[in-house]
């Protein structure tokens, strides 16, 4: 077993390192054992990671209790939720890469020789798992845990119902007291957004691949059981140590297959194919949309979960939590048992260790009587996204959309135009310009995917953007357009009123104009300027790749 971090504390030459520790209070017993990093990504910017702080000292306490000397540090954390429908969101899948790369450094910087990695809010959970992987070394995810429903008129809600109010507002369907009713209740506690959107639906997938221990994902974050899973995080984390058991063990193929394979049973995010790619990336995985449509086409939607369905994470956890859905995979053969996973043992010896309430529910169907008999994360191409595009398909209805096209080279003119009820039935609402490149940051639309839905035109038209969807958008709402219009991909050369067709069956998103026509207008494009040509955003822009790819950055070469 490697101990980096002897590098740091042994030997006469590294006395002014041990007397800096010393200052922080460890002891030359404390320096003698290996040093466990515990991150975690609390701030007072979102709910999601308010509390993480706390959660932090019980896995430290973990990390000592099984024979490390722990030491902590934070990170970023973009809200999603604050940083929607303007341009801070723009910053939001930067953060991802930020994450990932701070982690890397304070690692590295220090030698630790194993990390805790507590994340809350939608980049963060991913971010952290990016750098364990890159990293290699023993490592441990946990959750900080999903926020309590809001109930306002024995309704459960979440913040997509705050956001959805609001286009009612709009179209004089709510009253100004309803909807600051719902903004008062909406979110009641500290912890992530309640439904399957992205952040839940990263930490279902946290277990699933096994980077996390069994049952970490669905405990509330206020709830008592989340301080003693983040406390058993840091001592399972200290035995992957002193077994030398690394993250790309357990980041194998099929443990990313079993992540897909989770990703559909529970209707979570298209981002989340976004951040298996990303993560697949750092596992030296080779990781394709043909493995998602290969997996989604065999996998059956089981849980009833908001924003499709009718359950938050919490309603889950009530009734056995991720695991609960594992077990039903695995007895029918669709997930892998042989997978190695952050306890040490195998999946399948995990969920044979684990029992499960034995109540009357419906939130999780049984495999032979899903929602769906296929997942919910389909993969599009066709000519307006010949490298491919996402959409989510839970609680949709239809699966075929043809209609005339509403141009928008940002999410704020959209916007607009539905607030003042400019789009009617049967548009597509095209928003471009959004992409990893061109945005940059490949900003997400619930602001105006939320108010369409508010108007009660979510059946009624379908959007295409090259950016994202929150986990919290549902409708007929295409993402991930690949390539993005500002490299010039189909995108870009949409004209209002072209016809465009959505087909889920067919997995096709065609632009329905001619060859000649789209090349004439072709050679008039022109790649308009770079919004942002200094700083984080700009130094993004120049590294990142295609959403196809899982919007990853690359060295210059």
């Amino acid at each position: 077993m490697e101990i980096s971090s002897r590098n740091v504390v042994e030997g006469t030459s590294r006395a002014p390192h041990r007397a800096m520790y010393k200052a922080m209070g460890l002891s030359d017993e404390d320096l003698g054992k290996p040093f466990v990093g515990v991150c975690h990504t609390g701030n007072e910017a979102t709910p999601c990671n308010i509390h993480l702080p706390q959660l932090a000292f019980s896995a430290k306490e973990g990390v000592a209790a099984g024979g490390a000397t722990p030491r902590m540090f934070s990170t970023i954390a973009v809200s999603d939720g604050i940083a929607m429908g303007h341009e801070g969101m723009k910053s939001s899948l930067i953060s991802r890469e930020v994450i990932a790369d701070s982690i890397e450094l304070m690692v590295r910087a220090h030698q630790y020789d194993a990390l805790v990695g507590i994340a809350g809010c939608d980049k963060s959970l991913p971010g952290t798992m990016m750098a364990m992987a890159r990293l290699n070394i023993p490592s441990v995810f946990v959750y900080g845990g999903t926020i309590m429903p809001g109930m306002l008129d024995g309704k459960e809600l979440t913040i997509v119902d705050v956001y959805e109010a609001v286009g009612a507002y709009d179209t004089g369907q709510l009253s100004l007291e309803a909807l600051k009713n719902i903004e008062n209740t909406a979110c009641p506690t500290a912890g992530s957004c309640g439904g399957m959107f992205t952040a839940n639906t990263m930490a279902s997938i946290s277990e699933a691949i096994g980077l996390a221990l069994p049952g970490s994902a669905s405990p509330p974050a206020e709830d008592d059981r989340r301080k003693k899973m983040v406390y058993d995080t840091g001592l399972a984390c200290a035995k992957l140590l002193e077994n030398n058991i690394r993250p790309k063990e357990i980041l194998t193929f099929e443990a990313f297959e079993n992540s897909i394979t989770m990703l559909n049973a529970v209707g979570g995010s298209t981002n989340a194919i976004l951040h298996l790619l990303a993560l697949a990336n750092e596992a030296g995985i080779k990781l394709t949309y043909d493995d998602f449509e290969r997996i989604r086409k065999k996998t059956p939607h089981l849980a009833d979960m908001k924003p499709g369905g009718n359950y938050v994470m919490n309603s889950l956890d009530k009734i056995g939590g991720i695991p609960f859905v594992l077990k039903k995979l695995y007895d029918k053969g669709l997930i892998h048992g042989n997978c190695m996973t952050s306890t040490g043992k195998t999946m399948a010896e995990n969920l044979s260790a684990m029992k499960f309430p034995e109540t009357e529910q419906k939130i999780v169907k049984s495999v032979d009587a899903p929602l769906h008999s296929v997942g919910t994360a389909v993969i599009l191409k066709g000519s307006l996204a010949p490298e491919g595009a996402v959409i989510k398909t839970a609680g949709v209805e239809m699966t075929k959309f043809t209609g005339k096209a509403r141009v928008f080279d940002r999410e704020e003119y959209a916007f607009d135009a539905v607030s003042k009820g400019e789009i009617d039935e049967g548009h597509v609402v095209v928003i471009r310009y959004e992409g990893p490149k061109g945005g940059p940051g490949m900003r997400e639309m619930l602001a105006t995917t939320a108010a369409l839905v508010g108007q009660g035109l979510g059946k009624k038209v379908a959007m295409v953007t090259d950016g994202r969807f929150s986990g919290g958008t549902r409708g007929f709402m295409v993402g991930h357009v690949a390539p993005e219009a500002f490299v010039g991909g189909p995108i870009a050369l949409v004209k209002d009123d072209d016809e465009i067709t959505i087909d889920t069956e067919t997995n096709i998103i065609d632009l329905h104009v001619s060859q000649e026509e789209l090349e004439s207008r072709r050679k008039a494009w022109k790649r308009p300027n770079p919004n942002y040509t200094h700083g984080a955003l700009a130094k993004y822009a120049s590294l990142v790749g295609s959403a196809a790819q899982g919007a990853i950055t690359s060295p210059a070469s």
